[in-house]
């Protein structure tokens, strides 16, 4: 939502829901993959802006472009055929001659529009300095099921250090479709190749891939915002729906990731402000793949008390739970387990055991509101069910006095305050009306 058309109070949430992610992202390594027909359409002056704005805040940025839209129409041009072997161009000599004037043309168009500064814009007073050069030795594919794919290479070697020190004299790094080989020879490649083993050989904290569609969608056309890299593995064994560029980067996506890129992400580079939206939003825009899920369920730390109480503020300014204090919750910390989803809390509870009936009290359990569709207070239930019965107790019960169907849908019943144990009892608000849930585990 434009800033003019926003309340303070959501311009000042939104700002601090993105002020982590700032944080986060300061010094790390983005790698960022278009093909060329993000410069083809005239899309990449919108792109050139999110690169400033990512650049300005730290990120160091390797940007690898495609060019093959350019080499198409340089083929036409020149009246020579395009010719394919199992999804690769057979590069010949002068193939080749076409393909470098294409990169060649590209990358300069990119530098150009990386360098400009316009008055009232993202790139207003941008001092982005862009550092190209042979950073890539290439190998030939040579021959495969008896077709010579010639000038055709794959990545040998990342010139890592080159990179790195480009990087840290706050360059932006951009890297073209083409290798060279020891001997002087030039290579053919693929966008995707490149930017793979350019992340990886960086160890670089995330990949981006803009591609045509808006990432990998399910079975029922639902899109799937996070993978595991199991289930990246099963759905390129089991699916053959997907699309031609899922196809294409999701074995790159899990590639990387199984080499230690920590995210790589699929996004449509028809979205304006894609990357920003992905990057910077905790549900983003596309699909993301990373090595195990991000969900992690843990017991609670002395350093999570300001998340906890981020969560149970809301529902108990609703009066739907008790008001606990700072100090009440350092005190009782040992008490809450937290849900947390790439180093945010969204959801916590706590038990309470009366050891001598066997029982236990679950207590505020809370789960952050844009997330709660997600299923997460139920695991959430099941992972304190766990530990009560870890500890030897038979009986969990809640007291709420707004969620009652939800618990009778997992089981509780509805019970009495004499069923409490004792000490709950002399404990029990009158005034506050609780209705009481109990469940045998």
């Amino acid at each position: 939502m434009p800033y003019s058309h926003c309340s303070p109070a959501h311009f000042v949430a939104w700002f601090r829901s993105v002020a982590p992610y700032v944080n986060a992202f300061r010094g790390r390594t983005f790698v960022i993959a278009f093909g060329g027909e993000v410069v083809a359409d005239g899309k990449f002056v919108e792109l050139t802006h999110d690169f400033n704005l990512l650049a300005s805040l730290g990120v160091r940025l390797v940007l690898v472009h495609g060019a093959r839209p350019q080499i198409e129409q340089h083929l036409a041009r020149n009246q020579l055929g395009d010719s394919y072997h199992h999804g690769w161009r057979i590069t010949d000599s002068d193939t080749l001659r076409c393909v470098k004037e294409a990169v060649g043309r590209v990358r300069l168009e990119i530098e150009a529009l990386l360098s400009m500064g316009l008055a009232n814009s993202p790139m207003a007073n941008a001092d982005i300095r862009v550092a190209s050069g042979n950073f890539i030795t290439a190998q030939p594919l040579g021959v495969i099921q008896g077709v010579d794919l010639q000038h055709t290479g794959s990545v040998r070697k990342i010139d890592t250090d080159a990179i790195h020190q480009r990087l840290a004299y706050n360059e932006v790094v951009l890297l073209s479709p083409l290798g060279y080989s020891p001997t002087g020879e030039v290579f053919n490649l693929t966008l995707e190749d490149v930017a793979t083993q350019t992340a990886i050989a960086l160890d670089a904290d995330k990949l981006l891939f803009l591609m045509d569609t808006d990432g990998v969608f399910d079975p029922n056309g639902k899109l799937m915002s996070e993978l595991t890299v199991a289930q990246t593995r099963h759905i390129l064994d089991t699916r053959q729906d997907l699309s031609d560029d899922v196809r294409c980067f999701l074995p790159c996506a899990l590639r990387a990731c199984e080499a230690g890129v920590a995210r790589t992400h699929l996004i449509s580079r028809h979205t304006d402000g894609a990357v920003l939206q992905e990057l910077f939003s905790d549900a983003g825009i596309g699909s993301m793949v990373v090595e195990a899920t991000l969900n992690t369920l843990r017991p609670a730390s002395i350093d999570d008390v300001g998340g906890i109480l981020q969560l149970l503020r809301p529902l108990e300014e609703q009066g739907i739970l008790v008001r606990r204090s700072r100090e009440l919750l350092e005190r009782e910390i040992e008490r809450f387990i937290v849900l947390e989803h790439d180093h945010r809390i969204l959801g916590c509870a706590a038990l309470y055991p009366f050891p001598d009936e066997a029982a236990a009290e679950l207590a505020c359990l809370a789960v952050d509101g844009q997330y709660r569709a997600h299923g997460y207070g139920e695991q959430i239930l099941k992972h304190i069910t766990a530990i009560a019965q870890q500890q030897g107790l038979q009986k969990l019960f809640v007291l709420t006095t707004r969620t009652a169907h939800w618990f009778l849908e997992r089981g509780f019943s509805a019970s009495d305050v004499t069923a409490l144990p004792a000490q709950k009892q002399s404990l029990y608000n009158y005034q506050r009306k609780s209705k009481v849930f109990m469940k045998r585990i």
